[in-house]
């Protein structure tokens, strides 16, 4: 589908901007691909999502974009999407004995290690990784909505004048 919208005189997408990775764990298919594309010809941005579970391989793209070979290494080190038919997929943010795929959402934040060069110990060091786990808990009420203050702009919303 992708050499399609490359290759028709409709789209022209010449150009692969970027290739990402999605997790909804919650989901049988957990994973989303996503492709987003854009044809100069016709000024046009096309973004194609497909769904996949951490066992089905996805067509690589790398033959029709050559610029997908990074982006696919990309997702499968961190998510574990498997691309099938890449020409070298293996670690590429992560180290290579790096167990599991990080940006999972089921990811567990202990139990790691973290290597750094420690200046004061002038030597390699092995800690615990240390993350904080405010970054798992969203809160989707919108600032707008439910705030106990007024916001500046919300007078002339309601007809008001400001104070």
């Amino acid at each position: 589908m992708l050499a399609t919208l490359r290759d028709h005189d409709a789209f022209q997408c010449r150009s692969l901007m970027t290739l990402c990775g999605a997790d909804y764990p919650e989901r049988a298919e957990r994973f989303d691909v996503v492709y987003h594309l854009l044809s100069y010809a016709k000024n046009l941005r096309l973004r194609v999502k497909l769904t996949t579970d951490a066992d089905t391989p996805v067509p690589s793209a790398v033959s029709v974009f050559p610029a997908a070979g990074w982006y696919e290494r990309e997702t499968w080190d961190l998510y574990g999407v498997i691309f099938d038919g890449h020409p070298d997929l293996r670690r590429i943010l992560t180290d290579y004995g790096f167990t599991g795929h990080p940006l999972r959402k089921d990811f567990p934040l202990t139990g790691f290690v973290e290597v750094r060069y420690s200046e004061e110990h002038k030597r390699v060091v092995y800690e615990p990784v240390k993350l904080t786990q405010d970054f798992r808990s969203f809160d989707f009420m919108s600032p707008w909505e439910g705030a106990q203050y007024v916001l500046p702009g919300d007078e002339k919303a309601q007809g008001g004048k400001p104070a």
